[in-house]
């Protein structure tokens, strides 16, 4: 049986600096939550300044000397990305976790600002221009993580090479699930990367299982699917665990010190979709190493941001 571990195990983390895409609300706001409730300089990257204010203002009042700072980003924009890599690097010289958290799931057909179907634009070309625009800061800090939130519905993704951008026949629920073994290919080769360039920067992958937030009905809200949209609520309130449980898989992956590189960390119960956190397995896919490299060579491509490790 996998350890209880939980918020309390979490270290005292001041002087620490840690970007949370999407800080703003769901999972991506507890851990922000439980980071500068353990004195973590926390900056909320996202994509509203007012909702992201407002959550701001509410871990401020949970914790009066919480040292918590909003900048936006919108990851389906690459000047946006490009904007918020310019300004955190003006103003921090390190970066001790990123946790790429935000996405989006099971859209209508969208394109991102560049073009790109939003899903993969989003989730993975997003926070692989991020993450590579910060690397600077990464590099510049010991002991350094940076956490891809991924997901189960990895298991049933692949990479469509032919047509990653799905302009042939597009399926929802493919394309996020292409997005989300993108992750962890992208997690895992980041890692590899790394290890071989001798930064002692690890990379890990993780997933929340089951949370109930409003990622689950916002897909099917933005083409009024009423039938969609309150099955997904239903679910939530049948089958999800909450919010604050579904961050401890980051939180782990931010913090707990038995994490190595590759690792990917997701509950432990109900075949992986609630409970607490400790190391799991994703698919074989997922450990491809020709398909990573092939699909981090193409991501330089897309997002022309280029990795100088």
């Amino acid at each position: 049986m996998a350890s209880q571990w939980n918020q309390k195990d979490i270290l005292d983390q001041k002087g620490r600096v840690v970007v949370v895409t999407g800080g703003n609300s769901g999972i991506g706001y507890e851990a922000a939550l439980a980071m500068a409730g353990r004195n973590a300089h926390v900056i909320l990257a996202a994509r509203s300044l007012d909702k992201g204010e407002q959550a701001a203002k509410i871990i401020r009042q949970r914790y009066p000397a919480a040292e918590v700072k909003v900048m936006e980003l919108n990851l389906a924009d690459l000047k946006s990305v490009n904007s918020f890599s310019n300004a955190f690097l003006a103003n921090h010289d390190r970066l001790d976790v990123l946790i790429n958290n935000a996405g989006v799931m099971a859209l209508p057909e969208l394109r991102t600002t560049d073009g790109f179907e939003m899903q993969f634009g989003t989730n993975h070309l997003g926070h692989f221009a991020l993450t590579g625009l910060l690397l600077p800061a990464l590099k510049a800090t010991p002991n350094a993580r940076v956490v891809t939130v991924s997901s189960t519905f990895h298991a049933s993704g692949d990479i469509h090479f032919d047509d990653l951008q799905w302009k042939k026949s597009y399926d929802r629920w493919g394309a996020y699930a292409q997005s989300k073994l993108a992750n962890l290919l992208f997690a895992y080769e980041l890692h590899r990367r790394f290890a071989t360039s001798a930064i002692n920067v690890i990379s890990v992958g993780c997933h929340p299982g089951y949370a109930a937030t409003n990622l689950q009905a916002a897909g099917p809200g933005l083409d009024g699917s009423v039938i969609s949209k309150w099955m997904m609520k239903a679910a939530n309130i049948l089958i999800a665990q909450s919010q604050e449980m579904g961050a401890l898989p980051i939180l782990f992956a931010a913090v707990a010190p038995q994490v190595n590189g590759c690792d990917y960390i997701g509950p432990t119960g109900m075949r992986g979709m609630r409970g607490y956190p400790d190391k799991v397995m994703s698919n074989n896919k997922s450990y491809d190493e020709a398909m990573a490299k092939r699909l981090w060579t193409i991501s330089e491509e897309l997002t022309r941001v280029v990795y100088h490790f």
